[in-house]
Parts: structure tokens; sequence; C-alpha cells
């Protein structure tokens, strides 16, 4: 009769063992950081273009070439406006008839060459929407977006050449900036 006890004593120790929880294993926290790097927000542009020639009271159109811009800024509100403007051309001293003033100049933006990123709006998307220069106006701008992003594209202008423009070679500065 003794067999009968020795099970009941196993079968005793075997609940035992289950319900004693095992030692729980050793842990360790590392609290791990790191920085998402920035940098700038910037613009480039070709550094010169030469559209031709065309006569006395003509018009005169032609790319200007890519314009990019290259946000590194990593902002939660990425957006940012980039406007263009326009010297006067001059040839010679400059007197008046040697002068072609910024609002015989007319610009349109094109639509996106390239992009990464969303949230972008040409100012003038058509040859139909190209504005004179006169007074700066906004050439491409980005509304929505975060993180990182760039844009590029190819605009156009056109210069209206007086009828009183003597000749020569005009030079003028068309300028792009972005904030």
């Amino acid at each position: 009769m003794k067999k009968p006890l020795l099970a009941l004593t196993a079968a005793a120790a075997a609940v035992v063992a289950l319900a004693t929880p095992a030692a729980a294993a050793p842990t360790g926290d590392t609290i791990v950081t790191f920085t998402v790097a920035t940098a700038d927000l910037n613009i480039s542009v070709p550094s010169a273009v030469n559209l031709g020639s065309v006569f006395s009271g003509g018009n005169l159109t032609g790319e200007l070439g890519t314009v990019t811009v290259t946000d590194q800024r990593a902002a939660l509100s990425a957006t940012w406006v980039t406007t263009v403007s326009s010297g006067s051309f001059t040839t010679g001293s400059g007197t008046p008839a040697e002068t072609i003033t910024p609002n015989l100049v007319e610009y349109w933006s094109g639509g996106l060459v390239s992009s990464t990123g969303t949230g972008f709006v040409p100012g003038q998307p058509t040859e139909a929407d190209r504005v004179n220069l006169g007074v700066p106006r906004v050439a491409f701008s980005k509304t929505s977006g975060t993180g990182n992003n760039t844009a590029s594209w190819a605009p156009d202008i056109q210069i209206s050449v007086p009828d009183t423009a003597v000749g020569g070679t005009y030079s003028g500065v068309i300028t792009h900036s972005v904030a």
C-alpha cells in the first residue's frame, strides 16, 4: 500500500511546481536618442543665359533654365514661397534708348520639371498666365507638407523690345528668391 502514497506525493509536488512562478529574467532598459539633421532652404538658378537676338519692336521669348529649391530644414510645416523680379536690361551707357524696363519683361513659371514631396503650386502654370515683372511676383510655392523637399521648374520670359531701342547687347538680371 505504500505505492499509492508515493503517487499522491508526486502529483502534489507537480501541482506545487506549477503554482510557483519561475523567477523573472533580469532586464535592463536603454534610452536611445538620435537627431534628424537639418540644413537650409536654398535656391539654385542658371548663372547666365543668352536668348538670341531680335529687332527693335519685336518680342524675344526664351527659357531661363532650371530653377531648383532645396528645402532641408526638416520642418513640421515645410512651406515656402519663391518670388521673381527683374532689373532693367541695358546696353551702352544705359540712356532711355539703351534701356528696357522690367515692365516689358513677362514671366511664366510653367509646371514642375521634377520634385520630391507634395503641395507645390506654380505661380504661372501656362504661357497664358504670364505676368510682367514691373513688380516682384510669386514664381512657385509649397503650401503644405512636412520634412525635406525639392522642386525644379524651367521658367520662360518674353521681352518686348521697344521700337525706340538702339542696337547692342543688352544685359539685365532676373532674380529668384525663396523664403
